[in-house]
């Protein structure tokens, strides 16, 4: 059996965090998925789903989530109930995440334009949780690694593998 989920949406507030009486981390935002289609207006439709994250994960989030984020979830969907004061029993639908990544920077959401950047952040029982940058090397990001000026490259065919 499999229960997976990879949502891409926008927050549509900033993310609550709080704390279970035994001190464990808990953290709820919902996430504005699009459709893949348009409604009989021709206006772009969305799901707003619910997500929740525990632990280390969740006070990240908190701190670095915002309204209107662009933002990766992996996780698990669950269901949940409970008897409301109306003695009714009401269910709950959620993404349990485990994984989230923001796919845009702070300065980008607020305006400004920066470059694109990209973490991930784990979490779950046997991950800390913790942000992984996508910088894989120094260099600055704006040099065009490739750009030679026009010059010719010098290889030698004994470099080339054919």
């Amino acid at each position: 059996m499999l229960n997976r989920v990879i949502l891409i949406g926008r927050l549509t507030k900033d993310p609550e965090l709080r704390y279970t009486p035994s001190g464990v981390a808990v953290t709820q935002f919902t996430l504005a998925v699009d459709r893949p289609f348009t409604g009989q207006g021709g206006e772009r439709e969305a799901d707003f789903i619910p997500v929740v994250t525990w632990r280390q994960l969740a006070e990240t989030c908190a701190n670095y989530l915002r309204k209107g984020r662009l933002t990766a979830v992996e996780g698990r969907i669950q269901v949940r109930n409970y008897e409301n004061n109306e003695g009714k029993r009401v269910y709950v639908t959620e993404v349990i995440a485990d994984n989230v990544r923001f796919l845009e920077s702070n300065r980008e959401t607020s305006g400004g334009g920066g470059n694109r950047e990209e973490s991930s952040l784990s979490g779950g029982s046997n991950s800390s949780g913790g942000n992984r940058g996508n910088n894989n090397n120094s260099r600055n990001n704006n040099q065009d690694p490739f750009s030679d000026e026009g010059k010719p490259i010098d290889i030698s065919d004994d470099d080339l593998p054919f």
